[in-house]
């Protein structure tokens, strides 16, 4: 039958603003994507969806208090307000951490959310009713929406997206309420129309309220239009401005609050301890309030409903002055305004407000046991949005939460911010979520606290629109996927965390998704969780399967041989085709079937793109081996996951890891945020962000920040070493060697860590840290320091590489199996100047039925063989000719930087300064590094006195 003669669901969207035009949005998507017909009905009085108070504004100084990085509409994309700028004004200057125009913001939703709705061809409808909403009531099919004049939209879901809620005035005396010269809504169209255009009267205006409202009110009277002699005289409870964004962008430092306490009081202990720890740390405070950001809504849920009113009686005044802070052009502006007196910024509260005979109000404001008076042509409220939608007289709002027979339809969260739901899904006075009713934003303060901005605005509306589709249009059922047989009679399958089904049982089910779960975050103890999974439930074909797969891709500690046997013998028992596929594919990888195992994981992935177990073996980020030698084919393999995923944000890291791949820095930047705006302890979007960070060059930031990582969200990292190892890398660009000891010895000295990740990140970064403050001129008269002394002096001279070498396995250095670790063989034996066993591995790897081994990695070995017995210029060619293809060994291109660290070393010691020049200038074209300018900058005092040897 037709989409269009079965019954299509109409959801209808009370509110046009951010909020509700983002549901729409993702309701218009995820229809698509569903291939689902229906019909949307936004309802709200205003000309344009997308505007609302807080993107209506048309002042192009009314800047948004996000960067333009952390507003895009799609949580998926996090770029893609970034994008549309540059679309909507190519010529124009349009970097990332830029605070734009509100009103451009406005313009972009409109745009996004109409573009969305001509793409659905039709399927699915959005109509705008342009009526103010004034009441629900619900319906034997659903409910409906009833508007000012008493029409009913009848609708299969209704989502309440009212906004910020209208401002309060509570505060003002009747006198002042009375007069014409209050504003008491500075966001009604007009509003500040008339105080700009005022020439009679006083000049001076009184702001009441020293938030982000009343900045805006500032930048809108001062400058041109308005009085060149006004005064602003801006008067809160606190007399605190709110603080100014950083200048530049700062990383978030998200704490681990697993051990933060439970009640008020210690969290504010916890807290003050991380601010203090973080501003000590990274020199500002910022980036711990911004960590903080992705944690308040578990730390709110702790509180009891009396604790959570004392902190908006005592502590939400310093939490807003610096949490919401304002753009730091807006905070240039009032400093000016400051220094020359036009605003003053004072404390108290009104008292009193008396007409002036020429027009204007003297106001009374106390301060203590002190009033004092002040004589102003205005007085504009800045206090605000009303808290209290109870207070609110919103005829919507007002009706949800009235009495009725069965009880209100809503019941008012803490303090009367917003109302009650279960994830959106409004709780009605019974304690029911059953009712097809939903909201998001501003009405959920209550029982989140930071819920009114845009990155958690459209999160939250993501999976509104998800929850609703699921409700009104879901998705069919395979049977067959889903239920398992126990007799005669089919039970429901547990699920993965992806929604995959197992067969198994409940509890096995339970502890190995708490291990897919650690390892998809890239903790430690995923494997040890998947045994037990695995002894719970002998017949778990998919536990075994994972514990070979984890042994033979990640080097876990499995009996891969074992693991791989039960596999096989427990699917032919109980399995589905996903499972018995992934069987199949694991026994390939594990036989070293290079090719034909990497066409089978591709086949099943195709398959089964869901199966986070084969994608992360596919294009691992940290590992040994991948699905395919040929970076676009991996980076192809995970863009078309897209539609699988959407943003779930263990691809969103995946995928940021590929950008940062194709140096596609700033979208892999914006894209690792927003993983880990959704899941802090994302190993893999940490390990995207650090590449980003050093292939960048922001060495200190990289180093602070990930120090800070790992000690918090990242204290259970599986690849804690590996991280060290990058912390380092910033430390030796920085030529901070004594730090690069401290970590070594604390961090990735044996018998700290051992294996083949000790081979990998121990060994060479011994050898890199010869290679790279190995002083030159020494270097030049000796050679090497292990064959001719003199190139490190004292401190300066890195451990010794044997106690690594001695604590590995001799085949992993003598027999390597793959391209990446037998590249790292032959860095680790160079270290040691082992010339014997280097010539060894070179007749090893040229005997290799793998390509990549027999060429690449052999040419490097005979390079390095070269390096240690002092043949540089052979040394330098050889590595200058594997260079352009060392990417088929795999690794990152910080890994591989070693290779060209040697090449360099190699180059001056056979006295090719210009070449030397050549590579150390386009290096720093790519990313900063003081060590590297050193070198540079000392091969051109010295290039001109000895043109053929340094």
């Amino acid at each position: 039958m037709a989409a269009s003669r079965r019954h299509r669901p109409t959801v209808v969207i009370a509110g046009g603003g951010a909020a509700g035009s983002l549901v729409a949005l993702h309701l218009v998507r995820s229809a698509n994507r569903r291939s689902a017909a229906i019909d949307i009905v936004l309802v709200d009085p205003v000309d344009r969806w997308g505007r609302g108070v807080a993107f209506g504004t048309t002042h192009d100084h009314h800047l948004l208090n996000v960067p333009a990085s952390g507003m895009s509409a799609l949580p998926e994309d996090p770029g893609h307000f970034v994008a549309w700028r540059h679309r909507d004004d190519p010529d124009a200057q349009q970097p990332a951490y830029t605070f734009a125009p509100r009103k451009q913001f406005g313009r972009y939703l409109d745009d996004t959310l109409s573009e969305a709705v001509r793409s659905s061809l039709g399927e699915t409808t959005l109509r705008h009713v342009r009526k103010p909403a004034a009441g629900i009531r619900r319906t034997a099919t659903g409910a409906a929406l009833i508007t000012e004049d008493g029409c009913e939209l009848p609708a299969d879901a209704v989502v309440v997206a009212t906004g910020l809620p209208a401002a309060g005035h509570a505060w003002a005396p009747e006198s002042l309420v009375d007069s014409a010269f209050f504003v008491p809504d500075p966001w009604s169209p007009g509003a500040l129309d008339v105080v700009r255009r005022a020439r009679s009267g006083p000049a001076d205006v009184l702001l009441v309220g020293a938030g982000l409202t009343m900045v805006d009110v500032a930048l809108s009277l001062t400058g041109p239009g308005n009085r060149d002699d006004r005064v602003l005289h801006a008067v809160s409870r606190h007399g605190r401005l709110p603080e100014a964004h950083a200048p530049e962008l700062q990383l978030a430092a998200i704490p681990d609050i697993s051990d933060w306490g439970g009640t008020l009081t210690e969290l504010r202990r916890d807290v003050a301890q991380h601010l203090e720890e973080v501003t000590r740390t990274a020199g500002d405070w910022r980036p711990a309030m911004d960590g903080l950001r992705f944690r308040i809504s578990a730390l709110w849920e702790r509180l009891s409903e009396s604790e959570r009113e004392e902190f908006l009686a005592d502590d939400a005044g310093a939490w807003n002055v610096m949490r919401h802070r304002m753009p730091p052009s807006s905070a240039a502006h009032l400093d000016v305004l400051r220094a020359d007196g036009r605003l003053r910024l004072g404390t108290g509260r009104i008292t009193s407000a008396e007409p002036l005979p020429d027009g204007g109000l003297r106001v009374g404001i106390r301060d203590g046991d002190e009033e004092r008076f002040v004589e102003v042509g205005w007085v504009v409220n800045c206090t605000g949005p009303q808290a209290d939608i109870r207070l609110l007289g919103n005829p919507l709002l007002d009706d949800l939460l009235r009495p009725r027979g069965g009880g209100a339809l809503a019941v008012a969260a803490t303090a009367g911010m917003g109302v009650r739901t279960e994830h959106g899904r409004i709780v009605d006075a019974s304690g029911n979520a059953d009712a097809p009713l939903w909201t998001l934003g501003a009405l959920r303060r209550g029982e989140l606290w930071e819920s009114t901005a845009i990155p958690e605005i459209r999160t939250q509306a993501l999976a509104v629109a998800t929850a609703v589709l699921d409700t009104v249009a879901p998705l069919p059922r395979r049977l067959a996927d889903g239920r398992l047989v126990s007799g005669h009679h089919p039970v429901a399958r547990p699920r993965d965390p992806l929604g995959l089904p197992l067969s198994t049982t409940a509890e096995a089910a339970a502890v190995y998704n708490a291990g897919l779960e650690r390892v998809m975050k890239v903790q430690s103890g995923g494997e040890e969780l998947i045994r037990e999974a695995s002894q719970l439930d002998p017949d778990f074909a998919l536990a075994h399967a994972a514990l070979a797969m984890l042994g033979h891709e990640a080097g876990a500690d499995a009996d891969v041989k074992a693991s791989l046997d039960a596999a096989r013998r427990a699917v032919r028992k109980r399995g589905d085709d996903r499972e018995r596929s992934l069987v199949d594919v694991v026994g390939l990888r594990v036989k070293d079937v290079r090719r034909t195992g990497a066409q089978a994981l591709m086949a099943h992935i195709s398959e089964h793109p869901r199966d986070v177990l084969a994608v992360s073996a596919a294009v691992p980020t940290i590992a040994f081996s991948g699905v395919t030698d040929v970076q676009q084919e991996a980076w192809d393999l995970v863009d078309g996951l897209a539609p699988a995923y959407g943003d779930h944000w263990w691809y969103i890291s995946l995928l940021a890891f590929t950008r940062q791949d194709q140096s596609r820095f700033d979208e892999a930047g914006l894209l690792a945020e927003s993983a880990l705006s959704c899941e802090p302890s994302s190993g893999h979007a940490v390990h995207a962000q650090t590449h980003v960070l050093y292939e960048t060059g922001q060495h200190e930031t990289g180093r602070v920040w990930l120090d800070h990582w790992v000690t918090e969200s990242g204290r259970s990292a599986s690849h804690g070493a590996h991280f060290s190892w990058h912390a380092a890398l910033h430390e030796l660009a920085l030529g901070d060697t004594e730090a690069v000891r401290r970590r070594y010895y604390s961090q990735l000295a044996p018998p700290t860590v051992c294996g083949v990740r000790s081979l990998i990140d121990a060994a060479s970064l011994l050898w890199r840290w010869r290679v790279t403050t190995t002083d030159w001129d020494a270097a030049v008269a000796s050679g090497l320091p292990e064959r001719a002394g003199g190139a490190f002096t004292g401190e300066a001279a890195p451990p010794p590489v044997e106690p690594v070498l001695e604590a590995l396995d001799r085949t992993l250095l003598g027999a390597p199996q793959t391209p990446f670790v037998a590249l790292h063989s032959a860095i680790a034996l160079a270290a040691a100047g082992d010339s014997q066993r280097l010539g060894e591995l070179g007749v090893h790897c040229r005997r290799s039925r793998d390509n990549t081994v027999r060429t690449i990695v052999a040419t490097v070995c005979d390079a390095m063989l070269a390096a240690v017995e002092a043949r540089w210029a052979e040394a330098a060619t050889l590595l200058a000719d594997v260079l352009p293809v060392l990417v088929k060994v795999g690794g990152s291109a910080a890994q591989r930087d070693v290779i060209e660290e040697t090449m360099l070393l190699c180059l001056v010691n056979a006295g090719d300064a210009r070449q030397a020049t050549s590579v150390l200038t386009a290096r720093l074209d790519r990313r900063a590094s003081p060590v590297d300018r050193r070198r540079l900058d000392s091969l051109a005092i010295r290039q001109p006195a000895d043109a053929s040897r340094v």
